[in-house]
């Protein structure tokens, strides 16, 4: 027996010589469990006809790549041939060796199946970590919808007392999430200042009737007891331990703070002042400005921005009223469906 004899007894692959079309010498011994696959072979030779029709399709590439002599193997990939109610995992390679054009045929048997357990594994872990962001995806957009519930049950009361519009409300998150996009929030970040910013005034739920609703300007001591709002909104939203409601708090207690310090309540200036509530600053200066109120009419946003580029520096803060300026037209597309 012939070392290359030798050397394939013992695998479960044999080596084929190409003769002419789809006829081949048998040039290693023959495995046992291949034999099922060419039980007519006569004088070592074979013709891989329509019964394998797999191995017969690959042949027309294996011819290319005998043709043109190419040194590497050319592989098959795997496939399942059925032989006597058992399914075979076999794989070819075209070969060329001095020049002859050789086939090779392998059955893989326990290194095709510990493979396709080891991607079955993987595709099984795979799916069940799909599984798992699903999930949680279910549960954090549960968790906000929740939020937003108690967002809206808060305004619907302030909303009794105050004058402010709902639409008002609304475009303050909506103007809020924009920035926070912009700025390079994550999607939760921005969905949380989305329902936080509207609650900026939440507060003047505990301001009196006589100084809330006074038409006209207010006494001094009316605007003490006013401004007290800001104070009142950040202790009602304060201490439940949601992210939204903390953000909604410190929104609600530095959102009347200004960029040099001349603020309430606190007096905070520049970067001490929370970023949510130095956005929701601008935002709802711009808002009220280009809108009609009781005791204004709407400017045009022209002679706004004129007025808000004024109070950059001072009132508000100067980067995140050059950010929100290149955000323009995203916030009249908001102010055109988000109507009074």
């Amino acid at each position: 027996m012939s070392l290359l004899e030798n050397t394939f007894s013992g695998l479960n692959q044999v080596l084929f010589r190409r003769v002419s079309g789809s006829s081949f010498d048998v040039i290693t011994p023959m495995p046992k469990v291949l034999e099922p696959l060419f039980s007519d072979v006569q004088n070592a030779r074979i013709d891989i006809d329509d019964r394998l029709p797999f191995l017969q399709h690959f042949l027309y590439d294996a011819e290319l790549h005998w043709r043109e002599q190419h040194q590497s193997a050319f592989s098959s990939g795997v496939w399942l041939e059925a032989v006597n109610g058992k399914e075979l995992p076999l794989e070819a390679s075209a070969i060329f060796v001095n020049g002859q054009p050789l086939l090779l045929l392998q059955e893989l048997g326990e290194k095709y199946t510990e493979t396709a357990e080891r991607l079955q594994s993987a595709r099984d872990h795979l799916l069940m970590e799909e599984a798992l962001e699903r999930e949680v995806a279910k549960r954090t957009r549960q968790i906000l919808d929740r939020e937003e519930q108690i967002s809206l049950c808060l305004l619907a009361a302030a909303g009794c007392r105050d004058q402010e519009t709902g639409a008002h409300i609304r475009r303050i998150g909506l103007y809020c999430a924009a920035m926070a996009k912009a700025l390079g929030w994550s999607p939760a970040e921005v969905e949380q200042i989305r329902l936080a910013a509207p609650m900026h005034d939440i507060g003047k739920i505990g301001i009196p009737d006589h100084i809330l609703q006074k038409p006209g300007g207010l006494e001094v001591h009316e605007r003490t007891i006013m401004e007290t709002h800001a104070a009142i909104g950040a202790s009602m939203l304060s201490g439940t331990g949601i992210e939204m409601m903390d953000l909604a708090s410190d929104i609600s207690r530095c959102h009347h703070e200004r960029w040099d310090g001349t603020g309430y309540p606190q007096g905070l200036s520049g970067e001490e002042i929370p970023i949510g509530a130095r956005m929701t600053s601008i935002v709802d200066i711009y808002d009220a400005l280009v809108h009609k109120r009781v005791y204004k009419p709407a400017f045009e946003e022209t002679q706004a921005l004129e007025i808000m580029s004024d109070m950059a520096g001072s009132h508000i803060d100067p980067n995140l009223f050059e950010l929100f300026q290149t955000l323009l037209p995203k916030m009249r597309e908001i102010r055109e469906q988000v109507q009074d």
